[in-house]
């Protein structure tokens, strides 16, 4: 809907450059999604991504102090719904995020959409590679999950979601941080309701929320990566039990 509002926008850092390209490349592969016929599947996908996720990390998704940061990645940065309102508000908005923040939050911006770009890509090519195979969704189970992820050859990109997750987790952390961003927020819910953004900064205020909410992001992400990094080589490996991972993980 606002591709020509993202080309026609002047990009005068690297950051902003690099938040503009990968704006598009995910506003054109939405475009792509929205018409796929196995679209309604990617979301089935999805849910039960999300629920291994809290199967594996089960400790932590128990755990007060990082419950909320975890609900947060899991259903706004790894989303089992569809955010095409939210997304259309940050095409729209580009220009004036270009003219107004600063460059290392552009490139936390483009961190999180990259991010999300490459999950919602991973996932349509293991449905397709599902219907391929001619098994349905809704009788998904571990190993054929496994199969399915071995047979799309993705290895390095599902390496690289990972660091995508550590690294965005990170810069969101020294952000929240800030007590200004807290105040912004609370005074821009006005202003956004009536410029049509409640859908962004409702995003917004709960990633400011959640990660307040944690008490160590960093020992956190710390854990995640290693267990998620181990999962992806037991896959590959073909373990036999691919989500049970060690204690001292």
């Amino acid at each position: 809907m606002y591709r020509e509002r993202l080309v026609a926008t002047p990009v005068p850092t690297p950051s902003a450059r690099r938040l503009q390209e990968v704006l598009l490349a995910y506003h054109d592969f939405r475009q792509l999604k929205a018409s796929h016929p196995l679209l309604d599947n990617t979301f089935d996908l999805a849910q039960w991504q999300a629920q291994r996720l809290k199967n594996t990390h089960s400790d932590l998704y128990a755990d007060p102090g990082y419950h909320a940061g975890l609900e947060f990645l899991l259903t706004d940065l790894y989303a089992p719904s569809s955010m095409t309102r939210r997304d259309d508000n940050i095409d729209r908005v580009f220009p004036k995020m270009v003219k107004w923040l600063p460059d290392n939050l552009l490139d936390t911006f483009a961190g999180l959409v990259e991010l999300n770009l490459l999950t919602q890509r991973l996932d349509l090519e293991m449905v397709d590679v599902l219907n391929r195979r001619g098994e349905a969704i809704d009788s998904l189970s571990e190993s054929r999950y496994c199969e399915v992820v071995r047979a799309s050859g993705r290895a390095d990109e599902r390496s690289k979601q990972i660091s995508l997750m550590a690294d965005t987790g990170r810069q969101l952390d020294r952000y929240v941080r800030n007590r200004t961003l807290g105040w912004v927020l609370s005074i821009s819910r006005g202003p956004a309701d009536m410029a049509d953004l409640t859908d962004l900064h409702s995003f917004l205020h709960r990633g400011y929320s959640a990660f307040r909410a944690m008490d160590n992001v960093e020992a956190l992400i710390d854990r995640l990566v290693a267990r998620e990094s181990q999962v992806l080589e037991n896959i590959l490996n073909h373990h036999p039990k691919p989500f049970q991972l060690p204690e001292t993980l």
